[in-house]
């Protein structure tokens, strides 16, 4: 198979790979880091796809012809003292390539900081223009770009120096070397003619050294960005949550089985010094239709958060089917428990409804899928919605939601949870938007398409 296949293959799956990573990441860790620091590990994602392919093949095969550059010095003239010059010569370089590496470091901070600014600017730049003074929209710009400009100027030097010098300067010193055993008669033609071929070996192999390195080095340091995202996920120590189904129920056992239990929990936001959550006891029966209420501030959606394995607790015992989250694994948690978020939590992307619906199942859709889709669309009261698309369920949909209303996509939003076919639905503020007809026949079909219900709402 061509190489640049399976190079373009290899790519696909570590962008998934990342994709899954940065999906596991704490929700805190999300709002922290922002979209701009997302879109720098993409760019750096590249560097570790070409650039650090070029720089590991072309270092193996510098490294080979250093090696076969060395046993060929050591059978020239004064093979001691040409010897003594490549090792010193190759020290001095990998101490300007150390020197580097740390610069480049460096410059990659100040330049992935600088696109963090700049993207966070521009998706924040509607709050700007209504919040800040224009006299502060550009403060600190030219102080940021002075900086990388220098940090920029100092790196870029080396690179410079070692492509010059790195091969050429060997030759020259080996020549030198050279020049008392060639001047006083005390070596053979065919002695010097080896030498000299050493010497050509050794240099072409420290100019490839130096590329490899240079380039090895950017591999390097965006590694340490992207690696923990294409770590495996440690908490999924069970791959399938349907080891744990205990299978359908009849009322009066689904009644008296327990499905979720937390005991003693505790939950603080990072950075925050009162925990959201103290002491919280919850048991939650198969089969019941649960309404929690509460003001806002109260820890409703944390709660929510918790029990869908989106947050950890600090402490305390929290149990599905009897068996924990590290038991269970992620996917095996996550595939029991579908939860609608709030509003502003929650997403159309830009991709068919059908799509937005029927994420939580296998993708491409069976015509089983999307027919049941539709159906419970049809139940919730999108009817108009499917008859106003061009093509229906199949539609696509912008990321803010093709001519969807705020209801319709609350309604889109249930549906999707309901079609994960899940053994409890958490719903968290999702009939806010609805007008009471709407209301009505969204909670009967929510009903009698749940296994298990919580409903969370203000009072």
């Amino acid at each position: 198979m061509d190489a640049g296949v399976v190079a373009t293959e290899a790519g696909w799956v570590r962008r998934l790979k990342v994709l899954h990573g940065s999906l596991r990441l704490h929700p805190d860790e999300l709002r922290f880091l922002g979209i701009g620091h997302f879109f720098g590990r993409a760019l750096e994602m590249e560097a570790i796809e070409t650039v650090g392919f070029n720089g590991g093949a072309v270092g193996v095969v510098a490294l080979v012809e250093l090696v076969a550059g060395s046993l060929v010095l050591a059978l020239g003239s004064a093979p001691a003292l040409e010897l003594f010059t490549l090792v010193s010569w190759s020290c001095a370089v990998f101490a300007l390539l150390l020197y580097y590496c740390r610069l480049r470091r460096q410059w990659t901070g100040l330049r992935l900081e600088m696109t963090h600014d700049f993207i966070e600017r521009i998706v924040g730049h509607r709050t700007r223009v209504v919040q800040e003074a224009p006299e502060r929209w550009h403060i600190g710009e030219d102080e940021a770009l002075e900086s990388y400009f220098l940090a920029s100027k100092r790196m870029n030097r080396i690179p410079a120096i070692l492509y010059a010098f790195g091969g050429r300067g060997l030759v020259l010193l080996s020549l030198l070397a050279l020049a008392p055993a060639v001047m006083n008669g005390s070596t053979t033609m065919s002695a010097i003619a080896t030498t000299l071929g050493g010497i050509l070996v050794s240099s072409e192999a420290i100019r490839k050294i130096v590329f490899s390195i240079i380039n090895l080095a950017d591999t390097g340091i965006a590694w340490q960005r992207i690696g923990p995202l294409l770590a495996p996920d440690s908490d999924s120590l069970a791959t399938a949550g349907s080891f744990y189904s205990t299978g359908k129920q009849t009322n009066g056992t689904a009644q008296s089985e327990k499905l979720i239990e937390l005991r003693d929990v505790w939950f603080r936001h990072h950075g925050r010094p009162e925990p959201v959550l103290q002491r919280c006891q919850l048991s939650i029966f198969r089969g019941d239709r649960l309404l929690l209420e509460g003001p806002s501030g109260s820890g409703k959606s944390t709660l929510v958060a918790v029990l869908a394995g989106l947050r950890i607790p600090d402490s305390g015992l929290l149990l599905l089917n009897g068996l924990d989250r590290q038991t269970l694994g992620v996917n095996g948690w996550r595939r029991k428990i579908a939860v609608a978020p709030q509003f502003n939590e929650n997403h159309v992307f830009s991709e068919t409804l059908a799509f937005n619906l029927l994420m939580g199942r296998r993708w491409p859709a069976s015509a089983r899928d999307v027919l049941e889709a539709e159906a419970l669309c049809r139940e919730l009261g999108l009817t108009e919605l499917l008859g106003r698309m061009p093509a229906g369920i199949m539609q696509v949909v912008g990321e803010t939601g093709w001519q969807l209303s705020h209801g319709e996509r609350s309604r889109l939003f249930v549906a999707r949870a309901l079609l994960q076919d899940s053994e409890i639905v958490v719903l968290d503020e999702s009939f806010a938007a609805l007008d009471p007809n709407n209301l009505r026949r969204c909670l009967e079909c929510v009903v009698d398409h749940s296994k298990t219900l919580l409903v969370v709402a203000h009072p």
